[in-house]
């Protein structure tokens, strides 16, 4: 997420059951878009209507994506609540001081539930600094353990940090990683690309002053590419001033088939191809 808690919805450039109850009935994972991050629990609306209007857009899955404790308790809540919907487990770079002992301990729980595909999010954000850079920079390890030891991936947030969150990426292995939102540039891209991480992309690839999100966009295989909305925040900039939603996942579609000369339905179908292979509980 590009922003958390209140006072950051300006950022814009870029009662849980049980955690280990049984899955829903679902039915088999359909064919449509991967909305690979947002977040349920911040958007003002009721849920249901929200994934609804997902389904009606064409996005089938919807990945709701935790920020600290009990934001990844609410996730599970919703996973098991809405056919379609699933969830991961992590504390915020903006919150990492308050990643301590308990928190790791509530994370680590959560990650055993089948409905929890990842973990994060995580990772540096040197932007705005809420955490000091060593509390980030350790919890953010953490996070990398976790997914070693749960074999799960890693959703990494990196703002402003690139080369120090390669280095740590480069110098523990994670067991998958998915870039959040990527605002990184071409050269930043393929490295991301070679080492087999998995770049998502959002509405900020919309924005007209970010032609360099677009260069790197087009700059890489489609089998490392997601798509997310990150909702409710950053909208696409036909929608900029309103809250993101997930069905708006299809506008980043839209303007990366644009970019990359590539059909929707294609790009659409390599991206949820790559959502399954990363988050393998979507399959």
């Amino acid at each position: 997420m590009s922003e958390t808690g209140s006072g950051l919805r300006d950022e814009v450039e870029t009662g849980a059951s049980g955690v280990h109850g049984e899955p829903n009935s679902r039915e088999p994972l359909e064919a449509g878009a991967v909305d690979t991050h947002c977040h349920l629990f911040l958007i003002e609306a009721d849920p249901a209507g929200i994934v609804e209007e997902a389904r009606e857009a064409g996005v089938s899955t919807l990945v709701c994506v935790g920020i600290d404790p009990e934001s990844s308790r609410r996730s599970l809540e919703l996973a098991e609540s809405f056919r379609g919907v699933f969830a991961t487990a992590g504390v915020h770079p903006h919150t990492a001081s308050e990643f301590d002992e308990t928190a790791g301990a509530v994370i680590e729980e959560l990650l055993g539930s089948p409905q929890v595909l990842a973990v994060g999010e995580t990772g540096l954000d040197f932007y705005r600094m809420l955490s000091p850079r060593e509390d980030q920079e350790r919890a953010f390890r953490a996070h990398v353990a976790l997914s070693r030891e749960s074999g799960k991936p890693l959703v990494v947030h990196v703002r402003d940090a690139w080369p120090e969150a390669m280095a740590i990426l480069d110098h523990e292995s994670a067991d998958g990683v998915v870039l959040h939102c990527f605002s990184g540039d071409v050269a930043t891209a393929r490295e991301a690309e070679a080492r087999g991480y998995f770049l998502s992309f959002s509405g900020t690839v919309t924005y007209p002053r970010n032609e360099y999100l677009r260069e790197a966009s087009a700059a890489v295989a489609s089998d490392s590419l997601l798509v997310e909305t990150d909702s409710p925040f950053l909208a696409p900039q036909s929608l900029r001033g309103r809250d993101n939603r997930p069905a708006n996942v299809v506008v980043v579609l839209e303007e990366l088939s644009r970019v990359r000369g590539e059909s929707f339905d294609e790009l659409r179908a390599a991206t949820a191809a790559n959502a399954a292979l990363v988050f393998e509980g979507l399959r």
